[in-house]
């Protein structure tokens, strides 16, 4: 059997410490830990920055760099630094050759970038070699020069390759969530099908328990023909309901799963009680990819933005909000003649339908409204001057029926306007087909 310990949901969310001895009481053949997503938004990887502070960074580690000392077992981190580039996956190396030298501890560390040049993408878009994904928009070569940094999201071959030359940590860059958990176990021959499951249940940590939580773990135990996942906090249990609705998560498909390597099937996957805590998942299979697709994902400079929040209270207001709101942006477009396409002007009404916008199938309106005012401009001084124009032209708007004539906007900042600062979009969400192309494996010696 292979014991995989899963700390977390993402390296920084942390854990309770009573878990983390638990789980050393186990003795786990590998932890392993997802440290990045782009749930958070595009921002992250255009900076190249971490969406987790560095001192809740640091704290994971100590503990988990600690048990992989103790029991001379191996650290396997994904999607170092939260969106993977090289710049993130540095940041994580400064962390662990810190926490490594205030230890005293030797350890040799593998360090794979998995940054895609942007001459790869301009071929591959050239050629043909290129597919969008749900959500994606068309991608042509002049949209590369805006674009920062383009990570490939890789599967298990580069991990592998990485233990291959004996370290005890790798810091790997963007990658399939599954992959840091399940690479090892298949590197010994255990079943593919099997080994990627259990990754994909692991990789939220206990998240794929009950009660769910981002900030605790799980260990999963794959054997020949099964596996077996469970919480290491008395207070948490997996369930066949549990553990069958994190397999679904975040896919759109519930029999194959894609990834890089291939799919995962799970047609034939069956969920089992074993006890009060622990779910026996058998029947997993694996089909071969037959040509060699990985997903990039690229970040493109939008602009700076502004923002301004606000409360509305008055009844007349709220009932014609949205011909108000329209309104304003014909006065913006009367007032600025010469730079219509200079900025863009977004209104969210919580209390509306600010979360669905207009998927929202309520109908009713809150007796209070939470107006948010954003504002992109890639001149900070355009985006400063049209928020400033909204703020101060709502504020003062005689619309249809007012009875006040004081303001119709109650603040809750001062400053009423904040400056955000830049702003990204995924413009690379895309598949490229990538032909016997080798991502960068650096050994360093701490």
């Amino acid at each position: 059997m292979f014991k995989i310990y899963a700390p977390t949901a993402i390296l920084g969310y942390g854990f309770p410490e009573q878990s983390f001895y638990n789980a050393l009481e186990i003795k786990p053949d590998l932890v392993a830990v997802d440290a990045g997503s782009t749930d958070p938004g595009p921002y992250y990887l255009g900076r190249g920055i971490s969406f987790v502070d560095r001192g809740a960074t640091k704290r994971d580690l100590k503990y988990l760099i600690n048990m992989v000392h103790k029991l001379d077992i191996p650290l396997f981190i994904g999607s170092a630094g939260g969106c993977g580039s090289k710049s993130s996956v540095d940041w994580t190396f400064e962390i662990v050759k810190e926490i490594l030298e205030e230890n005293n501890w030797h350890m040799k560390i593998a360090i794979i970038y998995t940054d895609i040049p942007k001459d790869k993408i301009k071929e591959s878009i050239t050629n043909g070699n290129i597919k969008t994904l749900d959500g994606s928009s068309e991608v042509g070569v002049e949209d590369l020069e805006s674009i920062t940094n383009i990570v490939a999201q890789v599967g298990i071959d580069p991990f592998i390759e990485g233990y291959k030359k004996s370290v005890n940590i790798i810091i790997c860059g963007r990658s399939y969530d599954p992959a840091p958990f399940s690479a090892l176990p298949i590197h010994y021959g255990y079943s593919k099908g099997l080994s990627l499951h259990l990754g994909k249940i692991l990789e939220c940590g206990a998240i794929a328990a009950e009660p769910g939580s981002g900030r605790d773990g799980l260990i999963g135990v794959l054997f020949d023909d099964h596996f077996e996942v469970f919480p290491i906090n008395e207070n948490r249990k997996c369930t066949v309901t549990s553990v069958a609705a994190h397999t679904l998560y975040e896919k759109s498909d519930p029999y194959f799963l894609h990834g890089p390597d291939g799919i995962i099937d799970l047609t034939t996957t069956t969920f089992t009680q074993k006890d009060e805590k622990t779910v026996v998942v058998k029947g997993s299979r694996f089909i071969e990819g037959k040509e060699k697709w990985l997903k990039v994902e690229g970040a493109k400079f939008v602009g700076i933005r502004g923002v301004c929040i606000a409360g509305i209270r008055d009844p007349i207001m709220i009932s014609q909000i949205d011909e108000i709101l329209e309104i304003h942006r014909e006065l913006v477009r009367e007032n600025f003649r010469d730079m219509t396409d200079d900025y863009q002007i977004y209104f969210r009404l919580y209390g509306k339908n600010g979360v669905m916008g207009e998927w929202e199938r309520f109908n009713g309106v809150s007796h209070e409204l939470g107006l948010v005012t954003e504002v992109i401009s890639k001149d900070i001084n355009i985006t400063k001057m049209i928020l400033g124009y909204i703020r101060s032209t709502l504020l003062h708007y005689g619309y249809k029926g007012r009875i006040a004539t004081a303001g119709n906007l109650a603040f809750p900042f001062s400053p009423s306007e904040v400056i955000w600062g830049e702003v990204f979009e995924f413009k690379l969400y895309h598949l490229i087909k990538l032909d016997d192309y080798e991502f960068p494996i650096k050994v360093v010696d701490v």
